[in-house]
């Protein structure tokens, strides 16, 4: 079996079961389980995280260069050490987005869009679930409630640290850094996208203006031509 063949076949299942790992790690987050409840969102939480290991590894040996794989790929390595990070592999859903296929720069901006947005949106919950889980019952605290964290999540990946909430834990300074690094990576994408779009759009009106100029010149040569035969024809009369 090759890689690619390999990649097929795992796309849904790996997706379905980063969805999965979603719903168990939050609701153990927000619902703050115990007892049996708990166990079964372990279990689900394991069961998920063996489908990544086995999927990472499948697909390295199946590499036909190996450790340039391995060097390209440190983002799975990491879904796979982190946990945190394992909901991100539903970000794959975005590459099945299919908009404005007849123009291929519109369909780029389209899925790019979508990027975007799904990548913001998942970030945000993740990070917020991540960080209650990791500060909530940390003496001296300031983020204990999901409300806490959904704003403390928005205030870092913006970039505008108001200060008001804060972790304190190492493990809650390694996501907010992540965090941070991750707006301004979003930002970057944004701003690319839109300087993209100007520049083709100035393009497109230059093509136009140029394509006017050249027929304005066509128009007036064409005109002389004329008149230069009209003169010729008048001088041909007189004599």
């Amino acid at each position: 079996m090759t890689q690619s063949r390999w990649r097929r076949l795992t796309e849904w299942p790996l997706v379905a079961a980063a969805a999965l790992f979603l719903a168990a790690y939050a609701t153990e987050v927000l619902a703050q389980l115990d007892g049996t409840e708990q166990k079964i969102a372990e279990a689900i939480i394991s069961i998920t995280w063996l489908t990544f290991v086995i999927d990472y590894v499948v697909t390295l040996v199946l590499a036909e260069n190996r450790w340039r794989w391995f060097y390209r790929h440190l983002f799975d390595l990491a879904v796979i050490a982190l946990p945190a990070l394992r909901p991100l592999r539903l970000l794959r859903l975005v590459t099945l987005v299919r908009t404005l296929q007849g123009i291929a720069g519109t369909a780029f901006r389209g899925r790019l869009a979508a990027y975007v947005v799904l990548t913001t949106a998942l970030l945000v919950f993740v990070a917020s679930i991540a960080i209650l889980d990791t500060e909530r019952f940390e003496p001296g605290a300031s983020i204990t409630t999901f409300g806490d964290a959904l704003w403390w999540t928005f205030v870092t990946i913006t970039t505008v640290g108001y200060g008001d909430l804060y972790p304190v834990t190492l493990t809650g300074r390694l996501i907010a850094g992540g965090l941070m690094l991750g707006g301004i990576a979003l930002i970057g994408v944004v701003t690319a996208s839109l300087a993209s779009w100007i520049i083709e759009n100035v393009a497109k009106r230059d093509a136009q203006t140029q394509t006017a100029t050249q027929q304005e010149v066509a128009e007036l040569a064409r005109e002389i031509r004329e008149l230069r035969l009209t003169l010729a024809n008048a001088d041909a009369i007189d004599k």
